[in-house]
């Protein structure tokens, strides 16, 4: 649950800002730098292919998404540390950003055994995710070729716990991957890099 993305390591890399030098600031400050807080992929690259069913047995595919922000993670239900603060983080960004911003979660199951429908329609209630938060199951040779896709990988190491690479990937209404985030993520970040990108779209 702790391993992180080889790429990530290098893309989240945080300048540092300010001076050890102590002086008199006689003019004002200058603007913050419109930088993200995600690990930003120059240039952007076109995200894997995604085609899995949710809870209900609607079908979800990444394609379909086109025009929308996509914030595409990997969880479990039964998850005992880093998936429930992700889905809150995420969760949270909807909420905040509202329907109308065109901003939807695809929440990749790493557990095929555990997250049955019953398992995340439960989760869904006990979460209280938005309609725009949608976490997509299916069999391990369905959900095997979207986790090779995507580089994650995911072991069962107990019963009811699965190691696996906790990652999320803003992408972006061409379908783009924009920005990652590791499993620190939090909404303010989502935030501040959505309204970024649709600034720079407008």
């Amino acid at each position: 649950m702790r391993r992180t993305l080889p790429l990530l390591t290098a893309l989240l890399l945080v300048a540092g800002c300010g001076s050890s030098a102590a002086k008199v600031v006689r003019s004002p400050p200058p603007p913050p730098k419109k930088t993200f807080a995600g690990g930003a992929l120059s240039p952007p690259r076109p995200a894997p292919p995604l085609s899995l069913r949710d809870a209900s047995g609607r079908r979800f595919t990444l394609s379909a998404q086109r025009g929308r922000y996509v914030l595409v993670t990997f969880l479990y239900t039964h998850c005992p540390d880093v998936c429930p603060l992700i889905a809150s983080n995420l969760n949270t960004v909807l909420r905040t950003l509202g329907r109308k911003a065109n901003v939807e979660v695809l929440a990749v199951s790493v557990d095929p055994k555990g997250d049955t429908a019953a398992a995340v329609r439960a989760y869904e209630k006990r979460m209280h995710l938005e309609p725009a938060f949608h976490f997509l199951i299916g069999t391990r040779p369905a959900l095997h070729p979207v986790w090779t896709a995507w580089h994650v990988l995911a072991v069962d190491r107990k019963p009811d716990l699965v190691d696996h690479v906790a990652y999320t990937a803003l992408v972006d209404p061409t379908g783009k991957q924009r920005l990652l985030y590791d499993a620190q993520v939090n909404a303010q970040q989502v935030l501040h890099d959505l309204r970024l990108l649709k600034k720079q779209r407008a």
